[in-house]
């Protein structure tokens, strides 16, 4: 009887390690979903507009709309560049189904509409985990 649980024990314990070392075996796949990065760069306005209570009002305007974009989980990424060779100034990565629906939202930032920034859009892919989870951010108990 000991011969015999040895060497199913020896068995399962080689079919283990096996398994472990099995290069065919199939991985989980990520699961990746499209999303639209806007990049925001400077625009034709930003130096004639240059009155420090109207920026003040705009860029006020420029967060509060980030924040309903993100709150309605519409936008996942949003941040300032640092210094570079381009006219880049930001970007934000929104969870819509079109480029129609990205340039709808990115529209409705008042820097935007002033002239301030400018955009490109492009198709962007990433694993929906995270910040990039779809749907709206769970409300934090303060």
């Amino acid at each position: 009887m000991k011969k015999i649980l040895s060497a199913i024990t020896l068995l399962l314990a080689l079919h283990y390690c096996s398994a472990q070392n099995d290069t065919t075996a199939k991985k989980a796949e990520p699961k990746i979903k499209q999303f639209w990065m806007v990049i925001l760069k400077t625009g034709p306005q930003d130096k004639v507009i240059t009155d420090s209570t109207e920026r003040s009002q705009l860029f006020a305007g420029h967060f509060g709309n980030m924040k309903r974009l993100h709150n309605e989980g519409v936008l996942k990424v949003a941040g300032p560049f640092g210094k570079n060779d381009f006219t880049w100034r930001g970007l934000f990565i929104f969870d819509c189904n079109t480029r129609e629906e990205a340039e709808a939202y990115v529209k409705t930032d008042p820097t935007v509409k002033a002239g301030i920034f400018i955009y490109d859009i492009v198709e962007w892919w990433g694993e929906a985990t995270g910040s990039f989870v779809p749907g709206k951010p769970e409300k934090k108990d303060k």
